[in-house]
């Protein structure tokens, strides 16, 4: 049984690797040329070179595979050239799917995102029935996804793809090489460039868990429907507490109101237009602190059997993983 898997040598894509392997599967990484490859190093895998924008590659990489698990996506809060992010994220998706379908996958599996959900104001979890339109989406990469996990579902509607959508919360933890816009956080923290903090909110998860969920809605969910794949809800001050207090390092005390950090995130994307290197705070990501992410994945634990571990522990092994290798 060979398993194509996109984004493998990613954050989350690289823990699912290593799950799929452990069971068992021949494993295919779809990877861009000159990608960075270190979380595939010494992992019985054949990589195969191609990117979501190449049909041809696409075709290339799903040849003699039974089951598919799309990781792979475009997840930046800025970006210089937005119309890329939507070929990948959303084109990409869709050209994928429909090649699996002809190549006769048996088996799918679409890594979308709780950015696509809906959020309750009054700050308790939301679930996947939550209302939610495209206009409620912030940013690029929010339309983004939900335009592409929109486009997997009609396929699965009207071509009966068969696929199962799992939507993580924010995935913590070891293997974080780029890294991901949660990860800088962490590191930023560690490094001390972190001295207030806004009032907002996530859902954290341990990466581990998160793609165990994966493999859970590969042998037990249902066709067509999606999951919430997340772990606890936590303010940023807690997230920023647990890893100073962890670290020996006192957190930050002060509370900015989102108002003040508007001019430094719209100053920093202006530098960033004529650097061409991604700001240290953006717009988008400040309008999105003003809503507090969290999620219930009660559906996921009670049909697939999803047991997230403690918060504490993402953010504990994360820290540990950034500080052995050099990140801080």
């Amino acid at each position: 049984m060979t398993t194509l898997i996109t984004g493998a040598n990613g954050f989350v894509g690289s823990a699912l690797v290593r799950l799929l392997l452990q069971q068992g599967h021949e494993v295919k990484a779809l990877v861009r040329l000159g990608s960075d490859r270190r979380n595939l190093e010494q992992l019985d895998v054949t990589p195969v070179e191609g990117d979501l924008t190449d049909p041809a590659s696409l075709q290339r990489a799903l040849s003699g595979c039974s089951y598919l698990f799309h990781v792979a996506a475009d997840y930046r809060l800025w970006i210089p050239d937005p119309e890329r992010m939507y070929r990948t994220n959303v084109d990409g998706t869709r050209d994928l799917f429909r090649q699996a379908a002809d190549a006769g996958v048996s088996r799918m599996v679409y890594t979308s995102s709780v950015a696509t959900l809906g959020i309750n104001r009054d700050r308790t979890p939301a679930d996947e029935t939550t209302p939610v339109t495209l206009g409620d989406m912030v940013g690029h990469y929010k339309r983004s996804k939900f335009l592409a996990e929109q486009a997997v579902r009609e396929l699965a509607e009207e071509q009966g793809l068969p696929v199962v959508i799992v939507n993580p919360s924010t995935p913590i933890g070891p293997r974080d090489i780029k890294p991901t816009p949660t990860g800088r956080i962490i590191v930023d923290a560690l490094r001390g460039k972190i001295p207030a903090y806004v009032d907002t909110g996530l859902n954290v998860a341990h990466v581990d868990d998160v793609a165990q969920g994966h493999l859970l809605a590969f042998a037990r969910g249902e066709l067509g429907k999606r999951y919430i794949l997340g772990g606890e809800d936590m303010s940023l001050k807690t997230i920023l507490g647990i890893i100073c207090d962890y670290a020996g390092m006192t957190p930050p005390r002060i509370k900015l109101p989102h108002n003040l950090v508007y001019p430094f995130a719209w100053l920093a994307e202006s530098w960033a237009r004529v650097s061409r290197k991604e700001p240290f705070a953006t717009v988008d990501g400040v309008k999105m602190a003003r809503k507090f992410m969290y999620f219930s994945s009660a559906r996921a634990e009670q049909a697939l059997g999803y047991e997230p571990r403690p918060a504490r522990r993402a953010l504990e092994d994360a820290v540990d993983w950034f500080r052995e290798n050099g990140y801080c």
